[in-house]
């Protein structure tokens, strides 16, 4: 854990300062004397009592010879003058107490140096009396002893000292020193008078007397401030280098201006998308409008007498005849063929027809003929295919057996060779994990401030949540939870960053807890002993100013930051000097181990969820009334999501039955109520939906064989979208079938035939646009993707060939019945024969044909309808850029689940973001001094090192989103081996040894040799000592031990000889993120500083000559689940023009090489979807894997909504566009609106009670936006469009249809002497 060693920081600097006192000498006595004297020589001491100084009045004494090499090292000044107030001993207690604060300032020596010239002259200065006033007590009958001191020290050393200090840091916990030498002040508070008084101050551990640091430049009472010469911390000492960036603000350069925050599209204010939409939009209604009532537009006609085409007005008749060859009755044409021009003896007329129009005819005439007689074929043996369908269905389904469902959230959005999932197994595979949280938020209902008088007299009002029954409460909870376990206790899985071998076995107080009453270290009585006029109140504003002064019992630091919330402003960033006494909430956080072993993760998952248990019942049933719990476990999420999907399969299950239930009902066409059971089609309506759910079956089947693993979103989707496929096709199917009544002598599997064959290739058409879609859509990076567009391409597929084969034999066996006046269901049941009458067109259908048709066609309506949609369409353009990346988590939560409370605290009340780890892979020899200084911090590193560009990062954390500097282990590595008294070892193996080790035999000092100007160990001992340093706790002794920050951030590998140094990681956090926006802007900024440390890492490494080349990437927890949304418009403008692309060609090619109608469906379906994107911006809809298989799925869908249209008005006879818009608008819309829209629309309107926030948003939504715009799309702006860009008439389609007139004329003409009268419709007269 960051943080710990300071721990024993604060132990040995109270050691260190007492020792400052040890060394002094004696209450002032006045002498006549001008020249200075001493004030001690030598040390008082006994057995029972602390060691002092002696005082000593008289002159200096020459310096013992035996004691030199301690003086030449801290006191060279005073060594060159050879006479000393200090003796071996003193000098020897120098030695054994300043090496602690030299393991804190070493790292810079200027700042060390001028440390040590305070120090060397209170102990050795030959003129101690010129600044010193000792008080003395008597020692025994000969000598006297100091007990408190007066130092008289100039105010510029003490400022000039303490800045050359002021950033020396400690990057094992990402704080500087002064944190652990100023007491309760910390960095962000202390002053340089605050500093010598903490060093000073006899209440510190340790310090044996008072010394009163008095500042000052003149002279006072006599004495003149000590006044020694100082080097600014960038000024090395003589032949050395100033200290780091790291250590040294003057040494850093100045930071590069920061890039100008980048601004919206504009243009004069205004939002510029919008601006250049409404320009747009006036050129065009502009240019449309004049087009429209300005020319004098011509409707092409065909005029085959002539051999050309003649034009005549759009809204003229078009002559009595139909432009198709029979009606929608299945009648002949009235008039005679001629009446076009046409000869009724030319059937081959048309000759100037062109290649495609040939080849188009061609290719839809062997269509209808196919499927003429592939209906024919299903429709007379209907039971064998039946059979064998049912047994190619189990067959396929079978394979579901195999199939494997995703639910890991990485393996469904993160694509296996993308670069998280590629970086999260490296890490993965080199590193432990991030540890696991457990964190309750806890904040008062109900409570007052609490005033408080500090000891200097001012009144401070403190947070609610310092109430002290508040405060006793959530210990008694932390104590309960800390209980919890029979099997899996804490202690089994915790995080103890401070156990090791040597320690024993955890117990729950060295698990690490961020909880406030770590500073009262758990000690109920701290607070209760305290509670007159509040005092124990007092605690909370020292530890906060410190927290490095109030350890924990399991001894590391309890951050304000993370224990306490609702402290901060909005928008103000948390810092040092944060009010943190204001805070209104109490964090408790709990660290549990986490691993990549199920196996071994299980203990943790044990106890997680009897804390999820306990934690719900509290809250439920315990929880004072005053109190506000928000609480979470690290499997939490995983958890609810899992309860969410069985807790809507209710609302898709009541979702689906209405629509199934719809389409039973509906596709019955009723004329009197005797007949209600014969005319029903309850059972085929159930036979299509089960075809429906049986093509699902198939495709999860087929890839089960495959091994394609599914998502639980093709359980939920795909269904839904097959339904609307299967249904639209059902629909036109029998719709049609009951509009084109059976010839005479025409047997039932005949006329199905004939139905088959008219819309056969429309059903085709969609079919194969739709799954080529989206098989083609499987070329996404992104694996929820990729599986919905496969399971959804194949099951289209075979919903299209069972339709064609099991669907059409149930519709000869129901027609059959249906002949024979059998009842619907109780099919054995018959009526009579008298009960048998004609059924009519439909309500619907004629509601279309004599109203809405006609309306529409108006001029002016098409006019109006082009301009409102141009509209929509260009609002949508201007929205769509400003749609929200991302997915908020609380979206993903139902609305009952207590992880919305806790989303919703953690954004109210975090005050830091997660942990980065800056990860440089394998190939670095770091026993290399060069490479050494590619990666350090310290002095002799480069300017363009690692950790000096981490920490450059670290000062802009507007632009890089880091919150604290990368720690370094390789600095923290070379203090530790440059102290005595860190490394030591058994003698008996030479083994590794702790430095707090006191069990007898001892262990020996390492006295590791230190080489070069950069005073490091050799390349051999580097390696032979990185795992002792990795294996040693900090201590009393040694604060720098590497264990406790960096034991999971090295990977070595280790033998007899020498250990080799694999990955290594340098670990920071970032700035608080609560957006997805946040979110991936910070993987953003991690990955620009990696990719600047990759590139100068290699240069420098190409420059110093290493044949190696090693890369830096930036991991954090959550970046495999953002990757995605940084490139999440590239993705989905690539995922929708592959969609519309396919369709094009699918389109233009079954429909006969016709360009126009590619054309118009490909532009009608983009308008689809652009138009879901303004409703996304409006609606709160944001852009992100889940809508983007919807929008996958919306183009699949829109087909539906246009190609039906399209192919019915691309195979009309000869006419005005207006005329064959009419007629398959008047043919086709009836059955889109009846099919896919209202089918679809009922079910939709379930999905809005779902529990599921994701449902409602991401499918009521946008499903709702999907029928609705698809249905205004196809039903009222593509037939306009139509009538205005529709493709001109195929010359050769219309020969070959009236040849197929004529020949139905010849056909029936034998048998229609009896036949009914049938109406004719003429849509130029309907029109007029």
């Amino acid at each position: 854990m960051v943080g710990v060693g300071e721990m024993f920081l604060r132990r040995f600097l109270s050691t260190f300062f007492g020792y400052l006192l040890l060394i002094h000498i004696a209450e002032y006595i006045p002498t006549a004397s001008a020249e200075g004297h001493c004030v001690w020589y030598g040390v008082c001491k006994n057995a029972t009592e602390k060691t002092l100084n002696c005082y000593y009045d008289g002159p200096a004494k020459p310096l013992d010879e035996t004691a030199r090499p301690i003086i030449d090292k801290y006191c060279p000044d005073l060594a060159a003058g050879g006479l000393t107030c200090c003796d071996r001993e003193q000098l020897q207690n120098l030695n054994d107490n300043i090496i602690k604060a030299e393991n804190i300032l070493s790292r810079c020596p200027s700042c060390l140096d001028n440390f040590y010239k305070h120090i060397c002259a209170m102990t050795c200065s030959p003129t101690q009396s010129d600044f010193l006033m000792p008080k003395l007590e008597q020692f025994n009958s000969t000598h006297k002893r100091v007990v408190e001191l007066s130092y008289h020290l100039s105010a510029t050393y003490m400022n000039n000292t303490y800045s050359s200090c002021a950033n020396v840091q400690m990057p094992s916990t990402n704080q500087l020193a002064i944190d652990l030498m100023c007491g309760d002040y910390g960095s962000s508070f202390c002053t340089p008078q605050h500093w010598f008084d903490y060093m000073g101050d006899k209440d510190t551990p340790a310090v044996p007397f008072q010394i009163n640091y008095i500042s000052g430049d003149e002279p006072v009472d006599g004495f003149t401030p000590y006044n020694p010469p100082t080097k600014p911390c960038n000024v090395g000492l003589p032949g050395q280098p100033g200290c780091s960036c790291l250590d040294c603000l003057e040494s850093c350069p100045a930071p590069p201006p920061a890039p100008p925050a980048p601004r919206p599209f504009s243009i004069h204010g205004a939002d510029g998308y919008a601006v250049i939409m409404a320009i747009v939009f006036l050129i065009f209604t502009t240019l449309f409008l004049s087009g429209v009532y300005c020319c004098n537009q011509q409707e092409n006609v065909v005029d085959w007498a002539g051999g050309a085409r003649r034009g005549g007005p759009e809204t003229s008749p078009l002559h009595s005849h139909r432009s198709s060859v029979a009606s929608e009755n299945n009648q002949e044409m009235a008039t005679n063929p001629t009446s076009v021009g046409w000869s009724a003896d030319q059937p081959d007329g048309a000759d100037d027809a062109t290649f495609f129009e040939k080849l188009g005819a061609e290719t839809e005439t062997k269509l209808e003929d196919f499927f003429q007689w592939w209906g024919c074929l299903m429709a007379s043996k209907p039971w064998i295919v039946l059979f064998l369908g049912l047994c190619v269905i189990v067959a396929l389904g079978h394979g579901i057996r195999y199939m494997q469902v995703t639910t890991n959230p990485v393996e469904l959005w993160a694509a296996p060779n993308s670069r998280s999932r590629l970086e999260k197994k490296y890490f993965d595979s080199h590193f432990e994990p991030f540890y696991r949280t457990e964190m309750l938020i806890i904040s008062s209902k109900g409570l007052p401030d609490i005033e408080y008088k500090s000891p200097n007299g001012n009144v401070m009002s403190f947070g609610p949540v310092f109430n002290s029954t508040f405060l006793l409460k959530v210990l008694d909870l932390q104590n309960r939870i800390m209980a919890l376990g029979n099997t899996s206790r804490i202690e089994d899985i915790c995080f103890a960053p401070m156990s090791s071998p040597f320690s024993g076995p955890v117990t729950a107080d060295n698990c690490a807890v961020q909880s406030v009453w770590g500073w009262w270290e758990n000690d109920p009585d701290q607070v209760t002993d305290y509670l007159d006029d509040n005092q124990y109140l007092e605690k909370i504003l020292s530890c906060s100013k410190n927290p490095y002064s109030c350890l924990s019992v399991w001894g590391g630091p309890v951050l304000p930051g993370v224990a306490l919330g609702g402290f901060l402003s909005p928008a103000e960033p948390l810092s040092k000097t944060s009010r943190f006494h204001r805070a209104t909430a109490l964090i408790l956080t709990f660290l549990v181990n986490n691993h990549h072993d199920k196996e071994k993760l299980k203990p943790a998952l044990e106890w997680e969820e009897e804390y999820i248990k306990f934690m719900k019942n509290y809250t439920e049933n315990e929880m004072p009334s005053y109190m506000d719990i928000a609480y979470s476990s690290e499997r939490s999420i995983e958890d609810e999501l899992d309860r969410e999907s069985k807790s809507d399969v209710s609302t898709i299950l009541v979702s689906y039955f209405i629509m199934f239930a719809y389409i039973t009902i509906s596709l019955g066409r009723f004329t009197t109520c005797s007949r209600l059971l014969i005319d029903s089609k309850i059972t085929l309506g159930l036979g299509g939906v089960l075809i429906v759910l049986a093509s699902v079956v198939c495709s999860m089947g087929i890839f089960g064989f495959c091994g394609v693993a599914a998502t639980l979103i093709i359980v939920e989707v795909i269904p839904f979208l097959v339904l609307a496929v299967g249904v639209d096709n059902i629909f036109i199917l029998v719709q049609t079938s009951q509009r084109e009544p059976r010839r005479p002598d025409e047997t039932v599997a005949q006329h199905i035939g004939r139905t088959l064959g008219q819309v056969g290739p429309s059903m085709f058409l969609t079919s194969v646009s739709e799954s080529v879609c989206f098989f083609l859509g499987a070329l996404s990076d992104m694996p929820a993707v990729r599986a919905f567009a496969l399971y959804a391409g194949a099951a289209l597929l075979v919903d299209f060939l069972l339709q064609v084969t099991c669907f059409v034999a149930l519709l000869a066996l129901d027609t059959r019945r249906q002949n024979d006046n059998r009842f619907d269901v109780l099919c054995c049941a018959a009526g009579t024969k008298a009960d048998g009458a004609a059924a009519g067109e439909g309500a619907l259908f004629n509601l279309f044909r004599y109203v809405y048709v006609p309306f529409l066609m108006k001029r002016e309506v098409r006019a109006s309808v082009m301009i409102i949609f141009f509209a929509w369409l260009c609002s949508s353009v201007a929205v769509a850029p400003h749609i929200d990346i991302g997915l908020d988590q609380e979206l993903s939560m139902p609305h009952d689940s207590f992880q919305l409370k806790y989303f919703k605290h953690l954004n109210q009340y975090l005050n830091i973001g997660p942990p980065v780890y800056f990860v440089v892979m394998d190939g670095l020899d770091y026993s290399d001094r060069d490479v050494q200084n590619m990666v350090c911090g310290t002095r002799y590193c480069r300017t363009d090192s690692i950790a000096m560009q981490l920490y450059s990062a670290y000062r802009t954390p507007n632009l890089t989103y880091i919150a604290q500097p990368p720690n370094s282990w390789l600095d923290d590595f070379f203090d530790w081996a440059a102290s005595s008294a860190c490394c030591k070892y058994f003698p008996s193996n030479s083994s590794f040894c702790p430095n707090d080790y006191s069990t007898s035999p001892p262990c020996l000092k390492c006295a590791i040799p230190l080489e070069g100007p950069e005073q490091r160990p050799s390349s051999t001992d580097f390696q032979h000592y990185v795992p002792f340093f990795l294996q040693d706790n900090p201590g009393f002794s040694c604060a720098k031990g590497g264990h406790a920050a960096y034991s999971h951030a090295v990977n070595y590998v280790n033998n007899r000889t020498h250990t080799r140094i694999g990955a290594t990681y340098y670990q920071g956090y970032h700035t608080v993120l609560k957006t997805s926006a946040d979110y991936y802007s910070a993987l953003r900024a991690a990955r620009s500083v990696a990719a600047n440390l990759s590139e100068t890492l290699n240069r420098n490494l190409r420059e110093a000559g290493k044949n190696s080349t090693v890369n830096v990437f930036p991991y954090s927890v959550f970046y495999v689940f953002y990757e995605q949304y940084l490139t999440m418009w590239p993705d989905t403008l690539k995922s929708m023009g592959i969609s519309v692309l396919s369709i094009f060609i699918v389109t233009f090619i079954l429909m006969g090489f016709d360009l126009f109608s590619a054309l118009v469906v490909v532009i009608t379906i983009t308008m689809i979807v652009v138009n879901l994107g303004g409703l996304m911006y409006w609606w709160g809809i944001s852009l992100n894997a889940v809508s983007l298989v919807n929008l996958v799925m919306a183009v699949g869908i829109a087909v539906e909504f246009c190609s039906h249209l399209v192919h019915s008005f691309s195979v009309s006879g000869g006419g005005g566009r207006v005329a064959r818009a009419s007629h398959a608008l008047a043919t086709m819309g009836s059955s889109v609106l009846s099919g896919i829209t209202l089918t679809k629309f009922g079910g939709i309107i379930v999905l809005g009670t779902a529990n599921s926030q994701i449902f409602q948003v991401f499918y009521f939504r946008m499903y709702l936006g999907i029928v609705l715009f698809g249905a205004a799309h196809g039903l009222i702006f593509l037939p306009v469009m139509l009538s205005y860009i529709g493709s001109p008439v195929n010359k050769q389609k219309l020969a070959r249809q009236l040849l197929r007139g004529k020949e139905a004329v010849a056909e029936t003409s034998l048998t229609r002497v009896s036949a009914p009268t049938h109406r004719h419709y003429n849509f130029d007269t309907l029109l007029a």
